[in-house]
């Protein structure tokens, strides 16, 4: 009886507070989801002026998520742990097959954003390059993981994603002047002159030279051709409809004015999703939010190699040498119904994937038992999230570490939509 009840109580969900970063791009006060949520599950107030960027929910030190005694939430100030630590004493809650993976630790981290201002592009580093790159500079490098990702849309959600493919980037030296100014002429004739048919070795080889070329500018001159890439743009509108993407820089402009990024969205795909709507990034491949609010899943790490779009340091040495570059359009995803209400996105990379939950009042879903860890929270309504030994009332903002081999249940008592992250299935269901 005794053993049967120390198995249950480790076996239940595990309420979680969690931690925000206020970076500066973050929507501010009340506009911010991140803020919202963030008063829901801790009860602090929220700063009318602060940018509140993202919501974390995991193991990593930047932003740990902390165990709360008797799934009550109480101060600020009350005795919790963090998971990271209760993990450590408890690694049968991430099964057998985590564990012999990746260690006593969880292998994701899962994070809801809200973009006001475009994020820096960026790529993240490859496990190999994580490790050196920490190895020499640990304090911006902050560990040695790799950081393939996956953004799922809340709202509408805009970003910048992968280089374009070699027609849209012959045609991107063909009308935009400025780029070519930057670059010289040398540079843009390899591009022009390059097809498929010159083997994909060498036409990456060309987009290469030609961003090493572009990132290598000075800063002088980066500044006098985005003004003049504005001044040329801002007369055209007088006359024509801009395209998106050019209507794109202008706003990025706005926000960055003389910035190398400006240019570089021209040789970047330019996404917009809708509600539901999801897409991942492997390591070293460049990207950039702009706009909305998402779930976003990722290994468990911080590292980030930065392009432009920033007042950060721009590491463009690394950055040159690590992308891929890789060109066309990404994948989309729209999820896989799972039941009437839950669908899974399921990107191909062994730590991770999410789960969209929508119900109706009244209406209940079935989590099954997986044999790894997951990470629910509620982004909005309100509910009973259940176990065989378990129930408890959820709302916005809770957040639930569920250990492996632990079937769930959620009912609606008002329209509630949830998420979860967990170990990718199809990891945990190869022998």
């Amino acid at each position: 009886m005794k053993e049967g009840a120390e198995k249950r109580n480790k076996n239940k969900p595990r309420r979680l507070r969690c931690s925000v970063q206020n970076y500066d791009w973050g929507k501010t006060g009340e506009e911010s989801k991140v803020a919202r949520l963030l008063l829901q599950n801790s009860g602090l107030d929220i700063q009318q002026y602060e940018p509140y960027a993202e919501f974390w929910m995991g193991t990593h030190e930047s932003g740990p998520s902390f165990v709360i005694n008797d799934c009550k939430v109480r101060d600020s100030d009350m005795e919790s742990r963090s998971l990271k630590s209760w993990i450590l004493e408890n690694p049968s809650v991430l099964g057998n097959k985590v564990v012999n993976q990746w260690g006593t630790d969880l292998p994701f981290l899962f994070k809801v954003l809200s973009v006001a201002k475009v994020l820096s592009i960026q790529a993240h580093p490859d496990k190999e390059l994580a490790r050196t790159l920490h190895k020499l500079q640990p304090n911006l490098y902050k560990d040695s993981n790799h950081k393939p990702e996956m953004a799922l849309a809340l709202t509408e959600f805009e970003a910048l994603c992968g280089f374009v493919s070699l027609e849209e980037l012959k045609n991107v030296l063909r009308t935009v002047p400025e780029i070519i100014e930057l670059v010289g002429n040398d540079e843009a004739e390899q591009v022009l002159h390059v097809n498929e048919q010159s083997g994909e070795k060498k036409v990456k080889a060309v987009l290469q030279s030609l961003i090493a070329q572009l990132m290598s500018a000075s800063e002088s001159s980066i500044s006098e051709a985005v003004y003049k890439m504005k001044r040329r743009l801002t007369m055209e509108k007088k006359v024509r409809q801009l395209k998106d993407k050019e209507q794109l820089v202008l706003h990025l402009e706005k926000q960055y004015p003389a910035d190398i990024g400006v240019m570089f969205a021209f040789f970047l795909n330019y996404m917009k999703l809708n509600p539901g709507e999801a897409l991942y990034l492997g390591a070293n491949e460049p990207h950039a939010y702009i706009s909305g609010e998402c779930i976003e899943c990722m290994a468990t790490s911080d590292n980030v190699v930065r392009a432009g779009l920033t007042s950060k340091y721009r590491d463009v040495r690394s950055l040159c040498s690590m992308l891929t570059y890789k060109q066309g359009s990404l994948e989309i995803l729209q999820g896989i119904p799972l039941n009437p209400y839950t669908k899974r996105y399921i990107p191909p990379f062994d730590e991770f994937e999410v789960d969209s939950c929508i119900l109706p009042q009244g209406k209940s879903a079935k989590f099954p038992s997986v044999p790894g860890p997951s990470i629910f929270v509620v982004t909005a309504g309100a509910g009973i999230m259940q176990t065989d030994s378990f129930g408890e009332i959820i709302s916005e903002g809770a957040v639930f570490f569920v250990p492996a081999d632990t079937e769930i249940t959620v009912t609606a008592t008002q329209g509630l939509q949830l998420y979860r992250a967990g170990v990718n299935s199809r990891f945990l269901s190869e022998n």
